[in-house]
């Protein structure tokens, strides 16, 4: 290859970059007042209060983005979808790994659905500010568990369904999670493997390095995935199907300010213990919704999109979850591992 060669460059044509969201002023708009395109950027969502200043940045490295504004996550990526007319349209597309387990859900299904495990958690005592720990392969159920506690305020710590029990107990530690969300088993290549058993392994206590059985955790939370048989701890552990689908489908979401810690997601800890990075919700939702709508060119109604990352990394949480439904996506979810 010689250098002749990287100098080679392939227009787009010009039919498609015509028609896409993204055009060429982009650029000279966000260079030419950075706050004011943020500002802008904020209002493809739906907000209940809105912000004072778009950026406080007074105590860098701290920063502050849409001081004073107020909004709910999940409404922003369920409700106005079905407030807007849209309600019919296919929000998840979820393919199972075992070959014809597949379910569509409708945006009205979605809401419905959230709806009434928002209702469940509160049931349960959580509050705005509490830590839910989600440990789950693909299901629809982890989205809606998502989405439900996007919508009490909870913060979410979603843990990826391969880690290890010690791995599991010690982002339970750190966050302080009351609740445990998982699932019986998952399928890996086509067969069933427990996943609860792991769960249970993390909260007794018998892993090297912990200080006996988790003190937080009160509550257990468990969907029927597989049909592998599990411990059960009465009083504690609680089958999803038995108690989730009795609850009401009407919940007013609350606007949480801007700030309001959205998720704590954990570094991999391949380089020492890992650490819990907070994100907060409107500028999370705010450069999500964004970068999904002009960088994947998405248009609602239009395309279907696919996210292959787990939601048990950032990219899964942002592209696979919160920026597609902000935008009305019809999303792809693909329980099993792509060959």
């Amino acid at each position: 290859m010689t250098d002749h060669d990287h100098d080679q460059s392939y227009a787009p044509d010009p039919d498609f970059t015509a028609q896409a969201n993204a055009q060429a002023d982009l650029y000279d708009v966000a260079a030419s007042d950075r706050l004011a395109f943020w500002d802008e950027q904020a209002r493809r969502l739906d907000w209940s209060t809105e912000w004072s200043e778009v950026l406080d940045w007074s105590d860098a490295p701290v920063a502050k983005w849409f001081v004073g504004g107020q909004l709910n996550v999940a409404h922003n990526c369920v409700d106005r979808h079905v407030e807007a007319g849209n309600g019919d349209r296919v929000a998840i597309h979820w393919i199972g790994e075992p070959e014809g387990d597949s379910r569509d859900i409708t945006y009205a299904e979605l809401k419905d659905e959230v709806s009434r495990t928002a209702n469940y958690l509160t049931s349960l005592g959580l509050v705005a500010g509490d830590r839910v720990a989600i440990y789950m392969p693909l299901l629809p159920e982890v989205y809606i568990a998502m989405l439900a506690c996007a919508r009490l305020g909870l913060t979410h710590s979603v843990v990826f369904a391969g880690f290890s029990p010690a791995a599991l107990r010690s982002r339970i530690d750190d966050a302080e999670a009351k609740l445990v969300i998982t699932a019986d088993g998952q399928f890996r290549r086509g067969k069933p493997a427990p996943l609860k058993a792991g769960v249970d392994d993390a909260l007794a206590g018998n892993l090297e390095g912990t200080d006996g059985h988790a003190a937080t955790v009160q509550n257990v939370l468990v969907v029927r995935r597989t049909g592998v048989d599990v411990e059960w701890t009465e009083g504690r552990d609680v089958w999803w199907d038995e108690v989730v689908p009795q609850q009401s489908p009407e919940h007013t979401p609350e606007a949480f300010d801007s700030e309001h810690p959205l998720f704590l997601l954990y570094t991999s800890g391949t380089t020492g213990k890992p650490k819990g990075i907070v994100h907060t919700s409107g500028g999370y939702l705010t450069q999500a919704s964004y970068t999904h709508h002009h960088v994947f060119d998405h248009k609602a109604g239009q395309d279907v999109y696919w996210c292959t990352a787990d939601v048990g990394w950032v990219t899964g949480h942002t592209y696979g979850v919160y920026a597609p439904l902000s935008n009305g996506a019809e999303c792809i979810v693909y329980e099993g591992t792509p060959n």
